[in-house]
C-alpha cells in the first residue's frame, strides 16, 4: 500500500512538473507577447502584434498539445489561470486575424465600427484548438471555467477586446499567483469610472453590465444576508463583492447608505492603444 501511494504521488508530481517545464516556455513567450503589445491601461497595439505574432502562435501552439491527463493532475488555480489565458490569447488571435476590423452597415448600426462585435461568430462560431479538442470563446467560458469553478473574479480577467471590458493584463496568469492576480483585477477594474461609480450626488451606484449578466456566480462566493438589504440576492452579492475592492469611502458608502442601483451603458469600441 506505501508504494502505491509513492506511485501516485509520483504521478502527480510528475504531472506537476510537466506543467511547470512544459508550460513554461510558452507562458514565457505569452508574457513577452502581453509584456510588447499591451500598456499600463490595458490597451493592445493590434497593429504590432499582427506584425509579430510569433510569441502569440507558440504559446496557443502549446496549449493545443496540453493532454488531458497532464491537465488532470494539474491544481484548480493551474486550471483556471490556463483556461483565462487561453481565453484571452484566442481572443488576441480572433482580433489580429480580422485586424483592422470590417465593418458592416447592418452590425454599425447597433456597435461602433472598429469593435470585436463586428466579428461574425467571434464566441460562438470560430474554434480554436485547446488540448487537441476545437473550443470556442463561448465553450472556454461557460463550459470549462464558469461550469466548473466557483471563482466569480474570472470576470475581471476575461477581456473580450472591448474598452468596456476590464483592463487586459499585461502577464500571463499564473496558478501561484493566481489570488494576488485576480484580486489586483478586482481592485483595477472597479478603480475606473466608466466601469464603477459612485455618485452620491443622486444616491446612485453604477456598476458593470458585466454584473448584471453574470451577477448570480457572485453568489456562491460572496452571498450574504447581513448586509446591502433591500437589494436581491444577487445584487447584494456583487455589492458585497464589490465593497472589498474598491476605496474605504466606497465600501462604506456601499454598505451603509440609502443608494438605487443602475448599470452603465457598454462601450463595445476595440481596446486599441489610440
Amino acid at each position: 500500500m506505501t508504494r502505491r501511494i509513492a506511485a501516485i504521488w509520483s504521478m502527480v508530481l510528475l504531472g506537476a512538473l510537466a506543467h511547470a517545464d512544459g508550460m513554461g516556455t510558452a507562458i514565457e513567450r505569452y508574457d513577452a507577447t502581453l509584456a510588447a503589445h499591451v500598456d499600463s491601461q490595458g490597451l493592445v497595439n493590434y497593429g504590432a502584434l499582427k506584425a509579430a505574432p510569433e510569441d502569440l502562435d507558440a504559446y496557443l501552439d502549446s496549449i493545443a498539445g496540453v493532454s488531458a491527463d497532464t491537465y488532470a493532475t494539474w491544481r484548480d488555480a493551474d486550471k483556471i489561470a490556463f483556461w483565462i489565458n487561453a481565453y484571452n490569447a484566442y481572443t488576441l488571435k480572433a482580433i489580429i486575424l480580422n485586424y483592422p476590423i470590417r465593418s458592416s452597415i447592418f452590425k454599425s448600426v447597433l456597435y461602433p465600427k472598429n469593435s470585436i462585435r463586428q466579428i461574425s461568430g467571434l464566441w460562438d462560431g470560430l474554434e480554436w484548438s485547446v488540448m487537441g479538442k476545437k473550443m470556442t470563446l463561448d465553450h472556454i467560458e461557460h463550459q470549462e471555467l464558469r461550469a466548473h469553478f466557483d471563482e466569480p473574479r474570472i470576470h475581471a480577467a476575461l477581456v473580450c477586446a472591448a474598452l468596456s471590458c476590464p483592463p487586459l493584463r499585461n502577464e500571463a496568469y499564473r496558478g501561484d499567483k493566481l489570488e494576488t492576480q485576480l484580486d489586483e483585477q478586482m481592485r483595477n477594474w472597479l478603480a475606473n469610472p466608466t466601469k464603477f461609480k459612485v455618485n452620491r450626488a443622486d444616491a446612485t451606484v453604477y456598476l458593470s453590465q458585466i454584473f448584471d449578466w453574470f451577477g448570480g456566480d457572485f453568489v456562491g462566493k460572496y452571498g450574504t444576508t447581513q448586509a446591502f438589504q433591500g437589494f436581491d440576492q444577487t445584487e447584494r452579492a456583487v455589492l458585497n463583492a464589490a465593497s472589498q475592492f474598491v476605496s474605504d469611502a466606497d465600501a462604506s458608502y456601499l454598505r451603509t447608505a440609502d443608494y438605487d442601483l443602475d448599470y452603465l451603458d457598454y462601450d463595445w469600441t476595440l481596446n486599441e492603444q489610440p
